[in-house]
């Protein structure tokens, strides 16, 4: 096994017993039996159990980000903060390390929460001023409000984000049954709070009134609404008016602004990778 595949392996065995124990049980003695390695070996690649176990949180912060990259690279659309903040929330189910994290789980993390905190500040800070440069460039293209503050934006995509994170514990019980249901409540949250609507020109600062239901598949279709209005939509769409044309021009400018975001966050994700780095043993 080579060098990084055996680090890869390690990581996975560390995440799996870091959230099936918790931090106070789990030790690099049991971390390297699992692995079917020598304790020797784990210490060849990370100083220490703390080490070894914030590279296990930036393993998985990094396939999040890597699988939005690959979205918004496919379709431009994906810029959107509701779509983005959905697949987030469905991405973020899938990682219980990172679950664990956003919600100071200590059952999970113990003190690890607080080191990482401490350890990842600077990069914290960094995807900050990222997601702020992503509001700023949608505001510039006309697909976000633009009558409020761009901090205060941002505030309100974190705090509702962050709210539905923590509800998936708080409130499980009361929680409609699916999780894609509980993403598709998030992303119309979003979607009404920070964009506008597909016939919304650039600056017009009104809330939104559905992008998704006029550009295809994605949160918040509405597939019938379309076909009840079939005829009409064709012919505005000839004369260069209705959804069809406001639904292109609004992919247009997401195209025109997709660039500039994917490079912020292909940037975070090589902050990741260098911080990931810093964790190995020299």
């Amino acid at each position: 096994m080579e060098r990084s595949q055996r680090a890869d392996h390690i990581l996975d065995v560390a995440g799996e017993l870091l959230v099936a124990w918790g931090y106070g049980r789990v030790t690099i003695d049991e971390i390297a039996r699992r692995a079917k390695v020598g304790k020797g070996t784990v210490y060849l690649h990370w100083k220490t159990k703390d080490a070894l176990l914030l590279a296990v949180m930036l393993k998985a912060q990094s396939h999040i980000h890597q699988r939005q990259l690959e979205l918004m690279r496919a379709d431009p659309l994906e810029i959107l903060p509701s779509r983005m903040l959905r697949r987030h929330f469905l991405d973020f189910q899938g990682e219980p390390v990172l679950r664990a994290f956003y919600t100071d789980d200590a059952d999970i993390l113990g003190r690890l929460n607080d080191t990482a905190k401490k350890e990842f500040a600077e990069l914290m800070a960094q995807g900050d001023r990222h997601l702020r440069r992503h509001l700023e460039v949608l505001r510039e293209h006309g697909l976000v409000r633009d009558d409020t503050d761009v901090h205060h934006q941002q505030y309100a995509l974190l705090a509702t984000s962050n709210g539905f994170f923590t509800a998936e514990a708080l409130l499980s019980d009361r929680a409609p049954d699916t999780l894609e249901v509980r993403a598709d409540i998030l992303a119309r949250t979003i979607r009404s709070a920070l964009e506008v609507s597909a016939d919304a020109g650039p600056g017009s600062g009104g809330p939104d009134s559905g992008p998704g239901s006029d550009l295809g598949s994605g949160p918040g279709s509405d597939s019938g609404s379309r076909s009840r209005s079939g005829s009409r939509s064709r012919s505005d769409s000839r004369s260069g008016s209705g959804p069809d044309a406001a639904s292109a021009r609004m992919r247009v400018a997401a195209a025109a602004a997709a660039p500039e975001i994917i490079a912020c966050y292909e940037h975070f994700n090589e902050l990741c990778a260098q911080e990931m780095r810093r964790q190995i043993r020299d």
